[in-house]
């Protein structure tokens, strides 16, 4: 049985790690928008709890505690086909 040399798994970790790279970290993207709402735009299948706890980030960014959801609805963006509407709230 061949046993792997050292440089060949050194080779396959950075092939590894130079793929993951290119790879969003993350499904959303987080939107102050101009009436004081946030939105936070989301790829197919992401929860809305994860949509909380990033709208509740931004708010506590404002000085506010936490974050009510006003709206969900879809959008005809491909790549966020989800937006979660959230006022904050004291």
């Amino acid at each position: 049985m061949h046993k792997p040399s050292t440089p060949s798994l050194v080779s396959l970790a950075l092939i590894f790690l130079l793929t993951a790279c290119g790879t969003p970290q993350s499904g959303f993207r987080v939107v102050n928008r101009s009436d004081g709402m946030i939105g936070v735009q989301a790829i197919k299948g992401a929860k809305e709890l994860e949509a909380h706890e990033l709208a509740v980030k931004e708010c506590k960014k404002m000085g506010r505690s936490s974050a009510a959801i006003s709206e969900a609805k879809t959008t005809h963006n491909d790549q966020f086909p989800m937006i979660y509407i959230y006022q904050c709230v004291r």
